[in-house]
């Protein structure tokens, strides 16, 4: 499950929220009772680990790798 992050545009409390994709979200502050939570852009929380693509690829230099950067017509 997602973890949303929701602000409140009357008081501006911040409240990180785990809910399901499928749950209504929130609107009502758990601060000022009012129904002006909204909720807020983030970014996505994962890492790439181990010896997969990102190592191989995207890691500085030159070795390794499957592209070739010449042409070799």
């Amino acid at each position: 499950m997602p973890i949303y992050v929701y602000k409140c545009s009357n008081c501006g409390c911040t409240k990180e929220i785990l809910q399901k994709m499928s749950d209504p979200p929130l609107t009502q502050c758990p601060e000022c009772h009012k129904d002006t939570m909204v909720k807020q852009v983030t970014s996505a929380g994962f890492q790439l680990k181990g010896t997969g693509w990102y190592v191989t690829d995207f890691r500085g230099g030159n070795s390794g790798g499957s592209g070739s950067s010449g042409s070799d017509s």
